[in-house]
């Protein structure tokens, strides 16, 4: 049962915070940013944020420092949106999936590009 209202929280963390990050917040060296998943912790006191940042290295550092100064804006309008007793701390890491799976599609491009040649 508890395992269901986790999932359940982080999936409105999601929500909201994708929605937080594309309208409220008004950084212009924030770049594109795509929130991938969320994990929360059982007593609902931590959240880890997976993001997807398009551009280089240097983006994604910026990226990461700018979420960390507004951490405490975002928590706010997440406890106006979302009706828990203790907003959870938010966590920012970077999702490298997506990036691994394109680099896996690339090398399978070029199995499959040198298997017709033959």
């Amino acid at each position: 049962m508890a395992k269901v209202r986790v999932g359940r929280v982080a999936e409105q963390i999601k929500k909201e915070l994708s929605q937080i990050l594309q309208t409220e917040m008004k950084d212009p060296r924030l770049g594109f940013i795509t929130v991938t998943g969320v994990e929360v912790t059982n007593d609902l006191s931590q959240a880890k944020i997976y993001l997807s940042v398009f551009g280089d290295e240097t983006q994604k550092e910026e990226t990461l420092r700018i979420l960390a100064r507004g951490n405490g804006f975002m928590r706010s309008e997440l406890g106006k949106r979302i009706r828990l007793r203790i907003v959870p701390e938010l966590v920012f890491k970077f999702d490298t999936s997506i990036e691994y799976g394109s680099r896996i599609e690339a090398l399978l491009g070029k199995i499959h590009e040198g298997e017709s040649e033959r």
